[in-house]
């Protein structure tokens, strides 16, 4: 098998979901990271079908999106496995692994983007061991512009951030319980593991969210399957929002 290519963008939770099972099945890859905002142009220059990361170049095929990646991943190196052989462990997983990609992950992306627009002062911290091919100072100088695109690609407005913070809870809520029935954070990790704790690891980058966090299950899920997520915003958001449920 030739190395494969992962293509992201920098402090991208499901880019790194993608990066985590590639090292969990043990493949050779090489990440390049493009520009948040302007890689919508280039993965279609590049014949992608979409505009979406992660993106993955492996064994001549073009797979974007971690529920593609994994399924893929799978059926190229069996072992170890990304879910379970038993028919209905492997649909609690699957089932798990959709709301983590469909429900929850869109969350994290929106409220970091929301708080970044209020405060650049810490951008430099998302872009932490980013490989875009030029010096992380150079990048952090062109954030403005890539902010405001993607806050506003992704509808991350007062009105969307206000209802995002009222239905966290019970986003965090159905993490935790996933958790203790045992879908996920058991002895072997599997897709839905990678899916959803890159999401919890992002939203752990936020002080806001700390005394909502703090003393969940998902706090040590996260850490253990993505120890090292980069990143850190101080407190932005408004009381009030904070504070409404």
């Amino acid at each position: 098998m030739k190395k494969a290519t992962l293509l992201t963008v920098p402090a991208s939770h499901p880019s790194l979901s993608a990066e985590l099972m590639l090292r969990h099945k043990g493949i050779d890859y090489r990440r390049i990271d493009l520009i948040t905002a302007a890689h919508r142009g280039m993965l279609r220059a590049l014949r992608f079908p979409r505009n979406t990361v992660p993106a993955l170049r492996i064994d001549g095929r073009r797979l974007q999106g971690t529920r593609e990646i994994s399924a893929a991943l799978d059926a190229i190196r069996p072992e170890p496995p990304l879910f379970p052989s038993d028919p209905q462990a492997r649909a609690a997983v699957e089932e798990a692994e959709r709301w983590g990609d469909e429900v929850y992950q869109p969350v994290p992306r929106r409220l970091v983007w929301a708080s970044l627009k209020r405060d650049r002062s810490t951008v430099r911290s998302y872009l932490e061991g980013a490989k875009m091919g030029v010096p992380v100072s150079v990048a952090t100088l062109a954030a403005p512009p890539i902010i405001s695109a993607a806050a506003r690609l992704n509808h991350a407005t007062d009105e969307t951030i206000r209802s995002d913070l009222a239905g966290l809870p019970s986003l965090l809520d159905h993490v935790d319980s996933l958790i203790r029935s045992g879908v996920i954070g058991g002895p072997e990790l599997n897709a839905a593991d990678f899916q959803i704790a890159t999401s919890s690891a992002l939203l752990a980058t936020m002080e806001d969210l700390e005394p909502l966090l703090a003393g969940r299950p998902l706090l040590g899920h996260a850490r253990r399957v993505a120890p090292q997520y980069p990143g850190h915003l101080p407190k932005v958001l408004p009381a009030a929002w904070l504070t409404a449920r």
